[in-house]
Parts: structure tokens; sequence; C-alpha cells
């Protein structure tokens, strides 16, 4: 197989996935002998399409999964989707009114089976799309958080948690969307800042003269305040606390308290309390025994309890609220004010915090053994920091509602009895009441909140409640890999989840990932324009370019910003690889196949003994790192060995060897063969594509027995245990590279053709042997020279005068200096420079001006701030290659 002038991306991607789904690779077997790593994928949103956060996802996934695949061990990658509830519903919802109906005109069943087709026609998209990026799922395991198996776990764990007492029906405070009509969870509501104002109203005091003035951003829902609170060490209150005062518009007496919830800077200090509307009013109240009065419906409208604002929008109530205090003198002043306003986020509604009847899980106990558990190690983060964040929230827990008002889900197996109202919760719906005998049953009309069946995920797939061989052999998984914004929603619950109903946490690791931003730093939003889908940059830069550079710059704790520049990195990279590959082919070909070691690697020329010692280092470290998961680290580790000890230097110097031929050119032909097929086989799990068509045109010429057919399930290298490099010919050939690099550093400089010869020696410094500078000089002193492209590289002692006009630079061990052009123009090289530089100056000290101004660290939003910092610190790395540019032009 010989390799075409240019590699085309998207010719491979489509030839070898699917040869890889054909023979079975992905498919996992838990008889299959070797060491477990089961992982599974967090499940997309049934709705969704990719996203840039799936994507770096997926592939950091798919990195650590080829590798241990690779590695011999027992992989299992299991793919699915989520039902995704509401966001679900509210499509098919959206269908039914371009028809001009709803669901109602369908009713229950129907409404639901039309989902169902909608699922089968649509549902697999994002699935199809994470295939694009070579997912290696086991595709024939796919689960959908509906399907038959998991809807059976989801009862067994309802009815267990509800005998057990940890399930149970209260009359609670909720987030609820009016226009959705359900419960939601904090996930599904957005806060956003939004310019409000802060309303003064006056509540005369009962048998006195005066008020107290409270500060609220809703004035229409004081027709349901019960109290009024401050804070029980304020002063300004003293006296005040157990005394009444009238509520306005509704003539109420209530009762002011004193509880230290209540923020004394906040207002004037005194607040309303209204239970039934706000969630800090709903626990005040609760403490202190004070009434819930429920003034807006759930559909968002003032009820009968509002009096004679009753049926009104809760836009209307403020209005008329407002005019009606003003009139009657009890309005003292209106201010500007910034809050954040909760919204739905499927569609766009402000959310009311409705007091209802839900379900609940009493999350106290089961929240001590899943904070106990990342304690004692069991399951760890990664990075360690966000077990902070885990344990914060998992410490101020409320009880968790998991009850929705909708059609699509899993409907709660809660059972009434029409004739006495008795309560049955079990797995299968009765056919009388176990009470009283009656065959009247309702079951409840309410479904479970997605994160509910979600939480079940990592066991559920696995065949429980029963004890399958893949429960036994994959259970618990290995690694979690997720995005930082829902440790609480989904990897909280699923440790809670896993702990309850297996004994075992539901994954030992647990890796974070950063938020891709763009390439001015800013969040990714509809909003902002910014928003770039995965597939376009996919159709433009190739699969693998997209995967090496989220794996670049996937750096654990940071954020990942992404910019064409990366991208066309990569894409650089991809070609660099390819063409080397071209390189050594093409000096493959009248070579004998496979091609058998040598018999005495110590035998080998230096610079090949020194590129496998290089090998190895490079492998031994991208391994370590992927064992720690610092993705970056191992993808910078094989890029920088093979764009500049491979492609830049170990090629260039083989070039001789192979035109020598004999013994010499098989060496060279034997070690780069043996180079590039190790190089493919690291880098394959992150470019799997590029490097299952590469490897297959070398594979003829490798030897190793029980040669796998294909990369995809080849053995990932491992490096040898012996060094071939004694000590002293490792410091000669890190000599010769940085002698190389200086040398070609000063051409750059003094603007040398490529095809000029330069002319070049080393200086002794203080403190170097020159004797053993000497010694050493010879063994790869026309290595440097091929590399640097000189006719002259000598050496010389401390002092000996420059050979004419020259740029020096200085190096741990000597100086290396390249004679100037004849008529180079000092002079000007260094104007150019300092031009150059004042310019960068000015630039950085404008952003250093704006990062001192109070006024822009006041107003600026996060992602602004973060950019400007960014762009200093650009700047500051410009400003010293450029003093170093000006200080070997001998400048100032």
């Amino acid at each position: 197989m010989e390799l075409s002038k240019t590699y085309d991306p998207k010719a491979a991607e489509e030839r070898w996935f699917q040869r890889w789904i054909e023979l079975g690779y992905f498919k996992a077997d838990p008889r299959r002998p070797g060491p477990v790593f089961s992982i599974v994928i967090p499940p997309p949103n049934v709705t969704g399409q990719l996203h840039l956060g799936h994507a770096l996802n997926a592939t950091l996934h798919d990195v650590i999964v080829r590798t241990r695949r690779m590695q011999g061990y027992n992989t299992l990658w299991l793919p699915g989707t989520d039902h995704a509830g509401i966001a679900t519903q509210n499509v098919v919802e959206r269908e039914l009114a371009r028809e001009g109906k709803s669901r109602h005109d369908l009713g229950r069943e129907a409404f639901v089976e039309r989902v169902w087709r909608w699922r089968e026609t649509y549902g697999g998209r994002i699935l199809h799309q994470l295939k694009r990026l070579g997912a290696s799922c086991d595709w024939s395991r796919e689960r959908f958080t509906l399907d038959e198996g998991l809807s059976r776990a989801v009862v067994e764990v309802f009815v267990r948690l509800y005998r057990e007492g940890l399930i149970y029906r209260g009359r609670r405070l909720i987030n609820w969307c009016p226009r959705c009509e359900t419960a939601l969870s904090d996930l599904e509501v957005d806060h956003r800042d939004t310019e409000g104002r802060l309303y003064y109203i006056r509540y005369p005091l009962v048998g006195a003269d005066g008020a107290v003035t409270v500060a609220t951003t809703r004035p229409e829902t004081m027709l349901g305040d019960t109290g009024v609170a401050v804070h029980p060490e304020d002063p300004r209150f003293a006296g005040l606390v157990g005394r009444t005062v009238t509520l306005p518009l509704a003539g109420r007496e209530i009762p002011i308290i004193a509880d230290s919830a209540v923020a004394r800077d906040f207002g004037t200090g005194a607040v309303k309390i209204t239970p039934a509307h706000d969630f800090d009013d709903f626990e005040i109240g609760r403490r202190h025994g004070l009434g819930e009065v429920v003034v807006i419906d759930l559909r968002g409208r003032m009820s009968d309890a509002a009096g004679r604002y009753a049926g009104m929008t809760r836009e209307d109530c403020r209005r008329r609220v407002l005019e009606d205090l003003d009139a009657q003198g009890l309005l003292e002043r209106v201010e500007p004010h910034r809050h954040a306003v909760g919204i739905c986020s499927r569609c766009d509604t402000v959310v009311e915090p409705a007091l209802t009847w839900q379900w609940f899980v009493r999350v106290e106990t089961l929240a001590r053994a899943a904070m106990a558990a990342v304690r004692d190690g069991r399951t760890r983060f990664r990075p360690q920091f966000w077990e902070n964040t885990y344990f914060s929230w998992m410490e101020n827990l409320q009880d968790w509602c998991i009850s929705r008002q909708l059609w699509w889900g899993h409907r709660i197996p809660a059972y009434w009895c029409g004739a006495c109202g008795h309560l049955m919760v079990m797995a299968e719906q009765p056919e009388r009441c176990e009470r009283c005998g009656a065959p009247q049953i309702r079951q409840e009309e309410d479904v479970l909140d997605t994160w509910f069946s979600s939480g079940l995920w990592p066991f559920s797939t696995l065949g429980w409640p029963e004890r399958t061989a893949d429960l036994e052999r994959y259970y618990p998984t290995s690694l979690l890999i997720t995005g930082f914004d829902i440790i609480f929603f989904w990897v909280a619950r699923m440790m809670m989840m896993g702990l309850k109903c297996t004994g075992e946490v539901p994954f030992r690791e647990v890796y974070v990932t950063p938020l891709v931003r763009d390439e001015m730093g800013r969040k990714m939003t509809k909003s902002r324009g910014n928003v770039i889908d995965p597939l376009e940059i996919i159709d433009r830069y190739g699969t693998d370019a997209v995967r090496f550079t989220f794996a670049q710059l996937a750096i654990a704790g940071r954020d990942l910003v992404l910019s064409d520049d990366r991208l066309a990195a990569s894409r650089a990279f991809a070609n660099k690889v390819w063409n080397a590959a071209r390189f050594v082919l093409l000096n493959l070909k009248d070579s004998p196949a496979p091609l058998a070691a040598p018999a005495d690697l110590s035998k080998l020329e230096l610079a090949q003994r020194w590129v496998l010692d290089r090998l190895n280092d490079a492998v031994r470290d991208a391994t370590a790192a992927i064992d720690r998961y610092e993705f970056n680290t191992a993808a910078l580790t094989l890029y920088q060995f093979i764009w500049h000890c491979f492609c830049d230097w170990f090629i260039e110097l083989c070039k001789e060897p192979l035109k020598a031929g004999g013994a010499r050119a098989y060496n060279a032909r034997w070690t780069l063969t043996h180079c590039l097929d190790a190089l493919q086989r690291a880098l394959h799990p992150f470019m799997p594509f590029l490097t299952e068509e590469i490897w297959q045109a070398l594979r003829p010429y490798i030897e190793e027995p029980g040669l796998a057919p294909h990369l995809a399930i080849a053995a990932f290298p491992k490096a040898a245990e012996s060094p071939l490099l004694s000590a002293a010919e490792r410091v000669a050939m890190s000599h010769c590279v940085e002698a190389a690099e200086a040398i070609n550093s000063l051409r750059s400089l003094l603007g040398l053709h490529p095809a000029a010869p330069a002319r070049a020696f080393i200086r002794q410094t203080s403190g170097t042997n020159l004797a053993a500078l000497r010694g050493g000089f010879g063994a790869w002193q026309r290595y440097a020279m091929t590399l640097a492209r000189a006719e002259r590289l000598e050496i010389a002692a401390d002092g000996a005068a420059a050979p004419g006009a020259s740029v020096t630079a200085v190096l741990a061990w000597g100086e290396v200096l390249v004679e100037a052009p004849e008529n180079f123009d000092f002079e000007a090289a260094r104007r150019a420079v300092q031009k150059k530089l004042a310019k960068a100056r000015g630039y950085h000290e404008q952003q250093l001006g704006r990062l001192k101004n109070p006024e822009f660290l006041a107003k600026a939003a996060a992602e602004t701030r973060e950019e400007v910092e960014s762009r200093a610190s650009q700047l500051e790395e410009e400003m010293k290659l450029l003093e170093q540019q000006l200080q070997l032009l001998g400048g100032a």
C-alpha cells in the first residue's frame, strides 16, 4: 500500500471506522481475560446535537479507551442516550403547535406514542455524530434511559427507597415553569443578571405611629406576605421584634420576627417574608411557624388569595400593586438594582418558586455515604481540587425533588385507591386496593426527574438488579469523564445511588473536563454568536486534527481556548506525520519485508541509538501522562518528539547513511521503520484515522510475532528498560541539538537564506572543561553541521576572537557564534526590533492600565477581564522574545 501525496482525512475516516465496527474490535466480552477498564458515556440528551463539550468529552474518553485496549485491557466503553424528559417533550409539543394542536388534544397515551416515533426518527443523531469523532464505543450495547431494562431498574430503586422511608411525598417549595407547567431541577434554571429595581415599601406598625420599610424586587408577591424579618443583632430594629405591622393592600396583621438569615446590608435591613414564593422565605417561615399563602398559581397568574388582583399576570399585578401603593403613600422610593432572575432553560419563561405536592428523596444519609467514599479514596477526583466543590454541594443538600409534571418519562410507580384514598407504591399496578379491596386504582400522573434514571446509569446499563456477567466484570467502572457543571447534578446522584443500590462506588476516578472557550477566551453562547459547530471544524480540518487539538489543550483546571490557529497547527502536524511516513516508505521500496532487527542494537550509529533512546523517553513519558489523565502532556510529548526529534533531526541525519548503502542503509531503514511503527501506535489514541492509514502501509515491514491486522487492536508501545546511550553520549547529543538549534536561531536573526551555508564556531566559557568539550565534539560535529546547514563548525577556547562580525547565543556549556553576511546592517536590524518592542510595550501598558482601573474591574464581565489578562500575558512573552533578539544583535 502506497501513501498518496497528501492525506485525505474524509476518505480515511469513512474507510476505517466502518471497518473497525464490522470486525468487532470495540466489542466487550466479560469472558475475555486481562485487567478490566470500563467506562460509560455521559448519556447526551436524545434531542441533542454535537457541541464542543461533547466533542472534547468524547475525545478524552477515546484517548484513554484506545490506549487501554491496545495495552491488553478487557475494555468496555458503553454508549447511550438520555430520554431528556422536559427537553424532548418540548420539541414534540412545538411540532404539535405547528399543526395547531396541543398534547392535551392527543391525550397522554397518544402523545407518548408520538414522542417515541420522534425518538426513532431523530434520537440517534448525536450518536452518529459521535461516531464521526471516532468514538470506539461498543456500539452493540447502546442503551436508552427509557429502554426496558433501565425502566425496570428505575422502578426497582424507587420502590426500594420508598419502602425504606427514603422517598416521600410532601408539600414544599420547588422551581416551577408556568409555561412548561412542571417542576424544574436547578440545572434547568438559568440565572440571568437583569437590570431590575428595588422597591422600598412602608408597612405601618399596628397600635403605634410609624412604619417598617422593607425592600423587595417582587412587590406583587407582597400579597402573600406572612411576616417581616430583621436580623436579631441589628440595633435599628431593637424593640420591634414581636410587634406586628399591617400588610399594605391586604389589611392583614403580620408579625415582625428576628432571624439570623437576614442580610443586614440589603435594603433597609428589614425584609418581607413570603414563604409560598421564595426559597429563603420558605425556610424562615418553617422555622417561625408562619403561614404559607399562595398568591400566584401554577399558570403564573394571581390566585384567588390575591383578592382584587386575582387573574392578573405577574407583570400586570406588579404594575397595579405599585400604582396602589403609590396612591396610598406607601411606596417610599425605587432604586435601580441588578440581580439574577431564574429563567426556564427550555422556554425562557421566568421561573416561579411554587408550593406544590411533589415526591422527594431524603438525601442526608445517602450524601453522607457519598462524601465518605471520596474522603477515604474509593473515588478520586482529577484535578483533586474539584473534591472541594463536591463536598461543598453535598454538605448543603436539600431533599431532592424527583417528580415532574410531564408525560414523557418514567411514570412514578405509585397508585391511589379511588375508594379509600390509600397510597400504594409497588413495581406492578395492583388490581385491587391492598387495604379495602376496591378495584378503582389510579396511577400517579407525574414522571421522575431525568436525573433519577441517569443517576443509575453506571450499573443499570450493566443489567442491575440482576447479577449479570457484565455487572460482575465491569462494575464499578474505572473512570468517569464529565464537565464540572454537573458534578452535583449527575456525579453526586450517581455516587449516592451507586453506593445505596450496589454497596460499591460507581467509578474509581472522576476526571473533570475544562470549559471550552473561543480564541478570545470568552464563553461560547448563542447570544454572543461565537458558538462553534464541531462538525464544521471536522469538515475543515479533519477529525484527527480536531481530536489532537482538544487533547493538547485539555489542561487540568484550566479553560480550553480553541482557535483556528491551534486547529491549523494540528492539521499541519498531521501533514508532518504523513510526509515523514512517505519519506520512510519511499526508502523501504527495495527493502525485505519484514525488516529484521539488527543483531546488536549497541552497534548502531550514535544518531540511531540516540533517536531510539529518545523514542523510549517519549513513549515512557506519554504513557505515564495518559495514566495520570494529563492528556495535554501526553499529546505535547509525542508532538515534540515527532516534529523535532524524528522529523526535523533524525530524518535529516538518515539521508547520508541511506545514500551510503549496505549495512549503514539497512540500519537506518530499520531504525526509521521501528520509530514510525512505535509512533503510530502511541499516536493512535489521539489521531486514529491518520495512524491506521499510515500503519497499514508500514505493516509489511514490521517484524512482530502475531502482528495485529489493524492498528486499532495492535499492542501499545512499551519503553525499553535499558538505555542504548552512555551518559557521555547523552551529553554529546544534547550539545549537538542545542548547538544546532542555536545556530538555526542565529541564522534566522541574520536573515540567512535556508540554502545558504552558515559559518559557525563554539567558544568555551569559564567553568567548561575544554578537553571534555573537545572530546565529545568529534562524535556530534557532523550531525550538528547537517542539522544547521553549516559549512564550518569549529571549537575554540574561552576568549578566542570572534570571526569578524557575528552574533552570539550563550548556552549553559559554551557560546555559539555565527558569522554575519558581508555588509550586514546591524544597526538597521536593531532599529527594526526596537520598533516592534516599543509597539508591544505600548499595547502591554494599555492592557495593564485596564486591569488596574477599578471601574473596569467593577463593570467588566468575567470573560472580558480574562480576555484582557490573556492578551497582557501574550504581550509579555512577545516582549521577552524581542528583548532577547535585541540582546543578540548587541542592542541595549
